[in-house]
């Protein structure tokens, strides 16, 4: 006696050829948070405890800041590790909930045109400040 088993309602599909990209992308976020966590914690540490508080803070405290390559790196780390953190954070977001293969394709590609035109301006601004600045 055997028994037979009906054949499945829906079609089988060729297994997708699957990249690393998504395994890449996951441990990125694991490490990327992990440094977030130690920058922004020192920096917060560092503006509000030993440089005595947030009303210290003007134009001449990050021009005397940014003299300095090490917070200059310090800074652009951030910015850069917070802003791709973020936007791949979205970009798994916009992969879950946009229905429409069209949706999610222009939803990304807002998503990448403003992350370029905000590091581009960020690391812009981080690498041309002028502490020397006039009201001419």
């Amino acid at each position: 006696m055997s028994l037979a088993l009906d054949k499945p309602r829906s079609p089988r599909r060729p297994a997708a050829r699957r990249s690393n990209g998504e395994l890449y992308s996951w441990l990125f976020m694991r490490l990327s948070g992990l440094m977030l966590v130690v920058l922004v914690l020192g920096h917060l540490f560092i503006m509000n405890i030993l440089d005595g508080g947030v009303h210290k803070i003007n134009f001449g405290f990050v021009a005397g800041r940014w003299a300095s390559p090490f917070w200059q790196f310090w800074d652009l780390s951030m910015l850069w590790l917070a802003q791709i953190h973020g936007g791949n954070g979205l970009r798994t977001v916009i992969n879950d909930y946009a229905r429409k293969d069209s949706t999610r394709f222009w939803l990304k590609i807002l998503l990448y045109v403003s992350m370029v035109l905000i590091l581009a301006l960020g690391t812009f601004v981080i690498f041309t400040f002028d502490p020397n600045i006039t009201n001419d």
